[in-house]
């Protein structure tokens, strides 16, 4: 019986009206026909059942393979912790599977075999030939007050025998050089005031490169040292002050090195490095520093005294990385496995907190120690990286590495294994190109073209001077002596 049009209808009701229609389903037959599809012929009703079928037990297989494989357990923690719960190569660093008992105590009954290598927080052999030369600035100061006005010529001339002993071998030429090659063509306009600042600083710099490196490369330095030096007043009064202070420090555009030492350099490694908040930066985990070397994190101070970071052998060599606008640290570099024999030396990866990876400051450091490695005469530098550690394959791409190859189980950290990609440098692939383009990268390309520039015509100017003294030398050994 219809139902009258005033009469109000609740909304449960209407949902019974349009199900209605379910009760008089008894078999397959009437849910066809609820659908039209009565009349289809028979193979094709059993088409649609297994159809049917077949959705129904494709969608329990989803859910079940969903809630077993703890997918649902990761959207929550995502949804929780508001980021991915799946594990980075640091997490799976740390993670990794220790190596077997036996494997250690047979390292540790092989290691007894040979003498402990001997190490030092000092400055190395290999430091020391990496750094600049400059005379000894103390110890000349001592003689110089000793000269009175009073002293007799003779006193004068001693004196000055004395002095030349504390000036390097090569220095006073090469400074003296440098000087007069500044005056001809400066590097840029004369600061007010101090006229001779530039010729000054390009000497210094020159001359602190000492004689066994190239002329190409003294020259190169040289005029980056002049552009920052003398950019203006405060610069150049803060470079001189500098010298004279520290005149060993290799200095770039934006950092300079300085050799690693614990007195100067431990307390504020440590505290950048530990994971705490320091200064600006926020706390963090310190596994992000740490994870991919052979030790870390520490505990105190003393404890990373007494690591590799503080304790070098005797091949090798640390720095610190230095940022020349605030005078602060910014990590460590290292040199390991130096071999003159075969003229081949290791880069290490730099070891900086996690706010300065991948900036300007890290890749400048290696940039300045790669640079004096080949002009002093290395043919092959060699970068080893772990093969989880995604950051560190990112920055030898980026000093422009080639990777040569993979060698499995090559190490063994914290007690397990290690598989290193293994990264080279040539000294041929560095001065065809590798250099350039490391040098665009850090100083742009106007610096990269007026350094190009500059070399060109000075090797020019170089090679005339050099034919015109052996010119020179030639007419005066030929002339009949009177």
């Amino acid at each position: 019986m219809p139902k009258s049009l005033t009469t109000q209808t609740s909304d449960l009701d209407k949902i019974f009206d349009a199900l209605s229609f379910l009760s008089s389903i008894r078999n397959f037959d009437d849910v066809l026909a609820v659908f039209g599809l009565s009349n289809l012929p028979t193979a094709q009703k059993y088409g649609i059942v297994f159809g049917c079928l077949t959705f129904t037990v494709t969608v329990l297989t989803v859910v079940t393979l969903l809630i077993m494989g703890g997918s649902f357990k990761r959207i929550a923690e995502q949804a929780k912790n508001g980021g991915s719960s799946i594990p980075g190569a640091i997490e799976e660093r740390v993670s990794r599977p220790l190596l077997l008992e036996r494997l250690l105590e047979a390292r540790e009954r092989l290691l007894k075999k040979y003498p402990e290598p001997e190490k030092t927080h000092d400055m190395t052999p290999l430091t020391n030939m990496l750094l600049n030369i400059a005379p000894d600035i103390a110890k000349a100061k001592e003689v110089t007050a000793s000269i009175v006005a009073t002293s007799s010529e003779e006193d004068k001339k001693k004196t000055n025998e004395t002095l030349k002993q504390f000036i390097p071998e090569g220095y006073e030429e090469n400074y003296i050089e440098a000087y007069r090659r500044c005056q001809d063509k400066p590097g840029g306009p004369t600061i007010s005031g101090c006229p001779e600042a530039r010729f000054e600083a390009y000497a210094r710099a020159y001359a602190g490169c000492g004689s066994y490196t190239s002329t190409s490369y003294r020259r190169s330095y040289a005029r980056l040292y002049e552009a920052v030096s003398c950019a203006n007043h405060s610069s150049e009064k803060k470079y001189r002050e500098h010298w004279f202070e520290r005149p060993k420090d290799i200095v770039g555009r934006t950092i300079r090195l300085e050799p690693l030492e614990p007195e100067r350099h431990l307390i504020d490694f440590f505290a950048m490095t530990c994971g705490d908040v320091f200064k600006e930066h926020k706390s963090f985990d310190p596994n992000e520093v740490w994870a991919f070397h052979p030790e870390g994190p520490f505990k105190s101070p003393e404890e990373m005294r007494k690591s590799f970071v503080f304790q070098r052998k005797m091949n090798e060599a640390g720095f610190a990385i230095i940022e020349s606008l605030t005078d602060r640290m910014v990590g460590v570099v290292f040199l390991t496995n130096d071999d003159p024999q075969n003229l081949s030396i290791s880069l290490e990866l730099p070891i900086v907190k996690p706010s300065s990876e991948g900036t300007v400051e890290p890749i400048e450091g290696c940039f300045l120690l790669m640079d004096r490695l080949f002009s002093v005469g290395y043919r092959r530098i060699e970068l080893s990286v772990d093969s989880m550690d995604n950051k560190g394959k990112q920055l030898s791409g980026r000093l422009g590495f080639t990777q040569e190859g993979l060698i499995p189980k090559h190490k063994i950290v914290k007690e397990s294994n290690r598989d290193s990609l293994i990264y080279g440098m040539l000294n041929s692939d560095w001065d065809k190109g590798a250099r350039s383009f490391l040098f665009k990268k850090l100083h742009g390309e106007k610096a990269m073209n007026s350094d190009a520039g500059n070399e060109k015509r000075e090797s020019e100017l170089e090679k005339r001077n050099k034919a015109l003294a052996e010119m020179k030398s030639s007419e005066s050994n030929h002339q009949p002596n009177k």
